[in-house]
């Protein structure tokens, strides 16, 4: 793919996130795909799953995100994709359908292993909320290199493959202090959270090693595999220089949420300065690794009409007194963030948008008003976005 990378993530299909499909979670405690499996019985479990499966993505889907501009689409995938993790379900038909689907319409995918076994990070996106386990557990850290070499090998002449992400957020120290996942995202059981801890950046750099030389070894050379930067932008220089990887990249997950939590004013004019910053690092590391922005949204407080405290969602909280804009300054402000937005992600390889679809209900339930946003197909219906003209960047 030479051209940029002008992508969409198909976030909450393979991979459960409770605030992207609440209805899916309607009746039982649980606040994450783990205890979803557990709170429900077998029967019950297994039905839900099929049904959101089969709905919730579709091959009219693909063909929407072709015709809307879009070049590659990255699925998420959990770590029981095969099947081989009771009471978990596994999903390799569906992946087997969306790369036919992908092939079909024209678009490549970006295979992005999103889970890990206890956890890689603690979120509720990585499948066990407050816990962060996996690193610690040797034989845990191995079956992820085996899932790995697994969808390898299964899809490594699908004419769809563009590349494989080798584990999505793993959790820094840095991250770790600024999120405090384990206060952030509720702990059901204080024994399973018991020394959960971030991830040491050495750690991640002997696994990436590890995982590149298993992959590369059934790959192309021209398929890429890439590597989250663990939410540290400017660490892999010497990474990179110090080893002979053929054709791997580096993704980073930028939102102005997170940007809020740093401290970034509530304002259309301060996210602009701040993307505009963030566009010069990129340039900066796109000199030694290329660099694509694997995650990222127009989602933003400022928008929302309330202080989101760094994207918690009403599943999480209620929010009272929120302000609401006209659409029309919706829209103006929406596409005035998107275009800035692109124009920072194209200092390096392109980007890919967090996510293509919710199953929330904007209209009857008021306290999701400014969450559509992490929507590209309602972005698209509202035109706040203008994914046709990145090319001018």
């Amino acid at each position: 793919m030479t051209e940029k990378i002008k992508g969409i993530n198909l976030g909450g299909w393979l991979v459960l996130e409770k605030w992207m499909s609440p209805k899916l979670f309607e009746d039982v405690a649980a606040e994450d795909e783990y205890y979803l499996a557990h709170d429900l019985s077998e029967s019950e479990y297994k039905a839900r799953i099929k049904v959101h499966r089969s709905e919730f993505i579709t091959e009219t889907d693909f063909l929407r995100i072709s015709s809307a501009g879009f070049n590659l689409i990255r699925i998420p995938v959990p770590y029981f994709i095969f099947g081989d993790r009771l009471p978990f379900i596994g999903c390799i038909e569906e992946l087997d359908r969306a790369f036919n689907w992908a092939e079909a319409y024209g678009v490549r995918i970006l295979l992005d292993l999103h889970t890990a076994p206890f956890s890689q990070n603690a979120f509720d996106n990585g499948g066990l909320s407050g816990v962060c386990r996996w690193a610690q557990m040797p034989k845990e850290v191995e079956f992820e290199l085996t899932v790995l070499t697994r969808l390898a090998e299964r899809y490594k002449n699908h004419a769809a493959l563009w590349g494989i992400e080798v584990i999505n957020e793993p959790i820094t120290e840095r991250i770790w202090k600024t999120m405090n996942p384990q206060k952030r995202y509720i702990t059901r059981d204080l024994k399973l959270a018991a020394d959960s801890a971030p991830i040491s950046l050495e750690f991640l750099k002997e696994f990436y090693k590890e995982a590149y030389f298993r992959l590369r070894n059934i790959l192309p050379e021209e398929t890429v595999i890439s590597f989250h930067d663990g939410f540290e932008l400017h660490y892999w220089k010497e990474f990179f220089k110090e080893n002979d990887f053929k054709n791997v990249m580096l993704d980073t997950h930028q939102y102005v949420m997170i940007a809020e939590l740093k401290g970034t004013p509530q304002s259309l004019e301060a996210y602009k300065v701040y993307l505009d910053d963030l566009g010069k690092q990129i340039a900066e590391v796109q000199k030694y690794v290329p660099v694509f922005v694997g995650e990222w949204s127009l989602f933003n407080s400022y928008t929302a009409g309330v202080d989101t405290k760094g994207g918690i969602n009403p599943t999480q909280e209620e929010f009272l007194d929120k302000k609401t804009m006209s659409k029309n300054e919706l829209a103006m402000t929406y596409l005035e963030l998107w275009n800035a937005s692109v124009k920072a992600w194209n200092q390096g390889e392109g980007h890919i948008y967090w996510t293509y679809k919710l199953n929330i209900d904007t209209v009857n339930e008021p306290a999701w008003y400014g969450w559509d946003s992490w929507d590209m197909s309602r972005c698209l219906i509202n035109q706040w976005v203008d994914p046709m003209n990145d090319i001018k960047y």
